[in-house]
């Protein structure tokens, strides 16, 4: 994919209780569940994980989850997100942390879910993780019709 440099990229879908993250593959091809990240309110627990995924997948961007009213408006769970790329933006200065749109995808994971036979009281697991693979599957279709990186850029110097 010229225009896009290569490398992995996280998937995050920052909630209230839980957190969920996706990665691909070097090229952009692939997303797939990576882990939950729960409780998401612990942020030592959180800056463990995340220091742990980093570490592990060593991610050149990371795609975080806006949540949008349908109308475009911002409310405590945009907030909530802004608050989440601070955090990842400041502990990882070197990573491109960017926030994306992603209105319903929590909604679309879940039909996906429940299409592919979860119940939803068994979705809860997996959940937070099916809405990250999306945001991120979302960032990386963008990427290809842009051939650049998208989203509203955090920058992580100014957020510790």
């Amino acid at each position: 994919m010229s225009g896009v440099p290569a490398g992995v990229r996280l998937g995050i879908d920052w909630g209230r209780a839980r957190i969920g993250v996706a990665a691909c593959d070097a090229a952009g091809v692939l997303a797939y569940p990576v882990e939950t990240i729960a409780p998401a309110s612990d942020r030592r627990v959180v800056t463990e994980r995340l220091r742990a995924i980093v570490a592990e997948y060593e991610p050149v961007a990371a795609y975080l989850g806006l949540p949008r009213h349908l109308r475009g408006a911002e409310g405590e769970a945009a907030a909530m997100a802004r608050q989440g790329a601070a955090l990842v933006a400041g502990l990882f200065p070197e990573l491109d942390v960017r926030l994306i749109d992603e209105r319903l995808t929590t909604v679309t994971a879940s039909r996906h879910l429940h299409e592919a036979g979860r119940s939803s009281r068994h979705q809860r697991s997996v959940i937070d993780q099916a809405a990250a693979v999306a945001i991120l599957n979302q960032a990386l279709d963008a990427e290809r019709v842009a051939l650049a990186r998208v989203g509203e850029r955090i920058d992580g110097r100014n957020t510790r």
